[in-house]
């Protein structure tokens, strides 16, 4: 590399992509550059993925002392304490912070926790320091968007769920995707009285239909307020409550609000403006296949160039982007048959097409359903319900697309994710032998399909 440089690489923002990058790339012997000033990790590991599946666990637990009764164990005296859970989760993920900083450090790569703001093509400025380096990768992530509206102020966004100093009584969530499903399960499992506002029609409106009804089906069942086709027009505070007025007229009153409508690329005061970066109207950056920005020696992936917002694709971007700056070239991404989970109760996971994606680009689908309640139900009589479902290519017989809802389905679904992306067929799937009694098995014993 040209020594006119201080860096070969500056990478700007320590999240799960940015992190990974500076590390593989200082392993192939270039001198990097990483800059944060919040924590390590990112979104995933410090107000995203991480502390969720952390509240999730916790909150699944009254249910499990409810069946435990049915299997010999007395659960009737319990007590749950909000700032325990809260503070032990702090401490995991200040261990976890550690080992980013460790991971770093022993990479080679130098570490600052300072805001990095670019000064042109080839230059960040740390602080009262500037820095030149011959490629710049712009890892910044995502922010809470939370819409302006009268009493907007009031709305927390997921950030400040994980720090609350008390657990409320009674919650309105409002958003129709992963966070606002999750803090809605969450919530309801600690106790919390639960509404969920939702503008739109269905729940997680990208996802198959047929299995989002199950998943909307199971979170009423539990108990959480469902309410579709409406919007908040606006929250007062109002003698220590938050009074929610609903488009329908209704009114809520609530301890809190939490306004999960999605996320937004974290690009302002960046410095963008003294590049030749450019953006999307909602604040992404825009790039090509190879990462790079319309300034050539910026490159920008994961959640802030905003085409898949998940941990392990921004992963994979960043050991593309790596073996393209400093490698062979020969890593490569697809983002076709990505799998992803939502951890709502019930938990949904999915791999492949939806039914409605199959029958537009295929001339004949066969669709595979089974539904059945869990064994882990059957003593207890319990309302838990397990859906599996496989969409096929009636003419290839190839698997389109595999979904589930219920218990486990996140492993199940990574495990199905490697077979449909190797391109089985429903005649491989019907020749598996199953693994019993286990849940799983039923995605091998479908044999009659449902249309």
């Amino acid at each position: 590399m040209a020594d006119k440089f201080d860096y070969d690489l500056f990478v700007v923002g320590a999240g799960s992509g940015g992190v990974r990058a500076a590390r593989m790339a200082a392993n192939t012997g270039a001198r990097v550059g990483i800059a944060e000033d919040r924590d390590l990790g990112g979104t995933c590991v410090n107000v995203g993925c991480v502390p969720k599946k952390l509240f999730v666990y916790a909150s699944k637990f009254p249910d499990i002392f409810e069946i435990g009764n049915s299997f010999g164990w007395s659960c009737d005296s319990v007590n749950f304490d909000w700032p325990a859970l809260r503070n032990n989760k702090n401490t995991e993920i200040k261990r976890l912070n550690t080992i980013y900083a460790d991971l770093l450090n022993s990479s080679g790569a130098d570490l600052f926790y300072e805001r990095a703001v670019l000064k042109g093509p080839n230059t960040v400025a740390l602080g009262g320091k500037s820095y030149t380096a011959k490629y710049i990768l712009l890892a910044v992530g995502g922010w809470p968007y939370i819409p302006e509206f009268p009493g907007s102020d009031y709305a927390l966004s997921s950030n400040e769920m994980f720090f609350l100093e008390r657990l409320p009584e009674s919650a309105v969530v409002v958003g129709g995707g992963y966070i606002a499903l999750e803090f809605a399960g969450i919530l309801n499992g600690l106790g919390v009285s639960t509404h969920l506002i939702y503008r739109g029609q269905r729940l997680l409106k990208s996802f198959d239909s047929e299995m989002t009804e199950k998943v909307e089906l199971g979170m009423r069942a539990k108990g959480i307020n469902i309410h579709l086709n409406t919007e908040v027009d606006r929250i007062k505070f109002v003698r220590g409550s938050h009074d929610v007025l609903l488009s329908d007229g209704s009114r809520l009153s609530t301890d809190l609000v939490l306004y999960a409508t999605g996320r937004r690329a974290n690009t302002d005061n960046l410095g963008l403006h003294k590049t030749a970066v450019e953006r999307r109207p909602d604040g992404s950056i825009i790039v090509d296949k190879n990462f790079r920005t319309h300034e050539p020696s910026i490159f920008a992936l994961g959640d802030v160039i905003d085409r898949v917002q998940l941990t392990p694709v921004a992963i994979q971007e960043a050991i593309v982007l790596v073996d393209y700056l400093f490698g062979n070239a020969a890593q490569l991404i697809n983002y076709k048959n990505i799998p992803t989970a939502v951890f709502s109760q019930p938990e949904f996971a999915s791999v492949g097409m939806t039914e409605e994606e199959a029958k537009e680009t295929s001339s004949g689908v066969s669709i595979f359903i089974s539904d059945f309640k869990p064994m882990f139900q059957s003593l207890s009589g319990g309302d838990d319900r397990i859906t599996m479902k496989l969409v096929v290519d009636r003419a290839s017989d190839v698997v389109l697309g595999c979904h589930m809802v219920g218990e486990h389905a996140a492993e199940i679904i990574q495990g199905m994710a490697i077979a449909v992306t190797a391109g089985v067929t429903k005649q491989q799937f019907d020749s598996t032998i199953g693994i019993h009694p286990s849940a799983a098995e039923e995605f091998v014993t479908m044999r009659t399909s449902a249309r």
